[in-house]
């Protein structure tokens, strides 16, 4: 079983490591010549702010995320390496959503940003990379940017 689809999942506290991310997926889906889905994770906060700025009533998460221009950098790379792509929206649980899109999309590697922090930041704050390495129905590789 080959690789055919890489899920890259961002949310606002990823600008810094969009273009860490869309390298990194275009050279793993690339050679592949895999799906790349690009998942926006909206925290309710962040929703909100991003749904304002459209001229739409009500819009879906998906169309946030397609129409914000969050992702607009990997989009960009991701279209230019020539590769198939999708954007969905999510908004829940960072974890429980990406799981969610994982699984309904039948991902074989997911790809997150991360950061680093203090041994005591991540006992009491916890680590949403850490929570999907654990229950991702796949591989997952934190990307560092």
């Amino acid at each position: 079983m080959g690789l055919e689809t890489v899920l890259v999942a961002v949310d606002e506290g990823d600008t810094d490591r969009l273009d860490a991310l869309a390298t990194t997926a275009v050279d793993i889906a690339g050679p592949a010549a895999a799906t790349v889905e690009l998942v926006r994770v909206f925290s309710e906060t962040a929703y909100d702010d991003a749904e304002a700025g459209l001229d739409r009533p009500e819009p879906t998460p998906t169309q946030v995320a397609q129409e914000s221009g969050a992702l607009e950098p990997l989009e960009r790379a991701v279209n230019e390496a020539g590769l198939s792509y999708r954007i969905h929206g999510c908004l829940s649980d960072a974890t429980h959503g990406v799981v969610s899109l994982t699984e309904n999309l039948s991902a074989d590697l997911v790809l997150v940003g991360g950061s680093r922090r203090s041994p005591s930041g991540k006992v009491v704050f916890g680590s949403t990379a850490q929570e999907l390495m654990v229950d991702a129905p796949c591989p997952v590789t934190l990307v560092k940017g």
